[in-house]
């Protein structure tokens, strides 16, 4: 039996399961396998700690959904990575929320914040501490965009082709 917090493909981890990870009830269910579903939706606090959890969420909904492609796979866990340690290091959230969807021949990743401090990670060249990531996100990726939600957050996506 799936824990409470789920609700269809949706998983909110608090902050003693993200520093207890992978010994949860959550860790254990998703051992067996990801609720079978085109989106995962995964929310979870703003702690370093956090984005490993995220990326091992991503490549079970992967495996879930039997995207295979070591690319595909790769570009993936790089953008998902990247987009939520950004949301951690450059908002004031509380928590963040990770999808993913499989939409046709597209993965899309996005990553919500809840907005405050700088929640537009800076797109800086070589001289700046920040920005090369984006960089490698947009290289990885066939789009990348951004939208402002109405509760003052805001949401980084990325595309990417399941065809290659």
């Amino acid at each position: 039996m799936l824990p409470t917090a789920w609700s269809g493909a949706q998983i909110a981890l608090s902050p003693q399961e993200i520093e207890q990870w992978p010994k949860t009830v959550s860790a254990r269910t998703l051992a067996d396998g990801w609720p079978s579903s085109r989106l995962a939706s995964f929310r979870v606090p703003t702690l370093e700690r956090a984005v490993p959890v995220c990326r091992q969420l991503a490549r079970l909904w992967m495996d879930s959904e039997d995207i295979t492609d070591e690319s595909v796979r790769c570009a993936a866990l790089l953008v998902i990575s990247e987009l939520m340690t950004n949301a951690v290091v450059h908002t004031n959230s509380v928590s963040i929320t990770g999808r993913l969807q499989k939409d046709g021949d597209w993965l899309l990743v996005e990553v919500q914040d809840e907005g405050g401090k700088s929640s537009d990670p800076h797109r800086g060249g070589n001289a700046n501490e920040y920005g090369r990531g984006l960089v490698v996100v947009a290289q990885s990726a066939q789009a990348l965009g951004t939208r402002l939600e109405t509760d003052g957050g805001r949401t980084f996506w990325a595309r990417i082709s399941l065809t290659g």
